[in-house]
């Protein structure tokens, strides 16, 4: 049996003042009782539901985005037209509500976000079952938390999760159970930076920063964009006060760092290289960042040394950048070989730029040489990018933007490009630095946290 397609089709600061001001834009506390809400979206945000017609969205359906964007332009727009016939049929405005009735397809709105904030209130009837789809992927789970016959999936637990994500896995379970009773409106409040999302429901925090994983392939992160979609399966459920902020690249770097930040230290303090070693005269600070001069490179490298460690800091490239981060690395010799490994720190669109082909594993973020990353992550050239390492025995992870881009262990890796082997990847000790590569990359708030 596939819950997919039975019970779910896939399940997927203060909270208080911005659920307060929320109330207030939408009409004050008492908003449910005095008849139908005003679409005023708070300051910042934007109405994605007019409250008088389906302006905006179209059907949708359980499918992996990534692959209806392969599909040809005239198949694409096909599916898209059929999908939203059945929408059309099961989806109406009714008095500033969005209403369904408990069939067709999903409610998906035409425009694809990236970082969010998401607001919207719901109503649903026993035994109904719902969601929302981040990015076109499943998804912040709504369902009937009295429901007996679904207390084995977790619908005792309450709405508010990320159903579709692994047994046990951060966010597969709502933190508390934030339901309110049926005939009473849900107020949901959801943040996405990269695959990081948080969920309110009704005031309560339900999942706290928890890394949504790709229902379609998780070996591969959801999307960095993507439709919001409004899931229906098995009863009536109503939408109202659908808002939408995008969140910018420095305001999401500043969720990123607030989150887990206990531990770390600073190991650059913005002004000279104190702390370093190496040919430091090939790098220069720039407006409290370390920059690799043009035509000059090297590898700098902390003092002191780390065993296992995390890192974080913040990188800006310019078109066709390189850089690197020495992990684990000896002191001399290639850094990419001698040291555990060279996390590659490179523009997206080098291949582009500069017309030189890349082998996969010569990719950002990935371990050189040995283990590719995924692609697509980076902000635009000139934003400032957030970047996490994770460093345990020959485990490593690196976090780009709030997405998991590379997990491996360098311990099972056989085959190396070039046949090249690297005998410093067994390493279990070493310093922290940047391999320059001739290129003005900048870095800032670096800091670590041993483990």
């Amino acid at each position: 049996m596939q819950l997919i397609s039975t019970f779910h089709r896939g399940r997927g600061g203060s909270a208080l003042l911005i659920l307060a001001i929320w109330a207030a834009a939408c009409g004050g506390g008492q908003h449910a009782a005095l008849g139908a809400p005003k679409v005023k979206p708070p300051k910042g945000f934007t109405a994605l539901f007019n409250g008088q017609d389906l302006t905006g969205w179209r059907g949708g359906e359980t499918f992996d985005p990534r692959k209806l964007q392969a599909l040809p332009p005239e198949q694409r727009a096909a599916q898209i037209a059929k999908w939203t016939e059945s929408m059309k049929t099961h989806w109406h405005a009714e008095k500033g509500e969005l209403v369904n009735d408990g069939q067709g397809t999903y409610a998906t709105t035409e425009k694809d976000y990236g970082d969010f904030e998401l607001l919207v209130e719901y109503k649903t009837v026993p035994r109904a079952d719902s969601g929302i789809y981040l990015r076109g992927c499943p998804q912040v789970q709504i369902w009937d938390y009295t429901d007996a016959e679904k207390f084995p999936l977790g619908a005792n637990r309450g709405s508010g999760g990320l159903w579709n994500n692994s047994p046990g896995a951060p966010g597969k379970d709502p933190l508390v159970l934030a339901d309110k009773r049926f005939g009473k409106w849900n107020a949901c409040r959801i943040v996405m930076v990269g695959a990081r999302v948080s969920v309110w429901l009704n005031g309560k925090c339900v999942v706290d920063h928890a890394l949504m994983e790709n229902y379609y392939d998780r070996q591969t992160p959801v999307p960095p964009t993507g439709p919001i979609a409004l899931q229906t399966h098995g009863g009536e459920i109503r939408w109202r006060n659908i808002f939408l902020r995008e969140i910018g690249a420095a305001e999401a770097n500043q969720i990123l760092a607030r989150h887990g930040n206990a531990g770390f230290k600073s190991i650059f303090n913005g002004r000279d290289f104190r702390g370093w070693a190496g040919p430091t005269n090939n790098y220069q600070v720039v407006d409290g960042t370390i920059q690799c001069l043009p035509k000059k490179g090297g590898t700098i490298y902390t003092t002191e040394e780390y065993r296992d460690f995390a890192a974080r800091l913040e990188f800006k490239l310019p078109p066709g950048g390189n850089n690197g981060l020495a992990i684990r690395y000896p002191g001399e010799g290639d850094t990419a070989y001698v040291g555990m490994c060279e996390l590659q720190v490179l523009d997206d669109h080098y291949e582009q730029v500069t017309g030189h082909a890349l082998d996969p594993r010569q990719a950002h973020g990935s371990a050189y040489g040995m283990v590719a990353a995924a692609r697509g992550y980076q902000r635009p050239i000139g934003e400032w990018n957030f970047q996490e390492i994770t460093v345990q025995g020959s485990k490593l992870k690196v976090e780009l933007n709030g997405t998991l881009i590379l997990n491996c262990d360098l311990a099972g890796v056989k085959e190396f490009m070039g046949d090249r082997p690297h005998p410093g990847k067994d390493r279990t000790s070493g310093y922290f630095g940047f391999a320059g590569h001739n290129d003005p990359v900048a870095f800032r708030h670096i800091a670590i946290k041993p483990l």
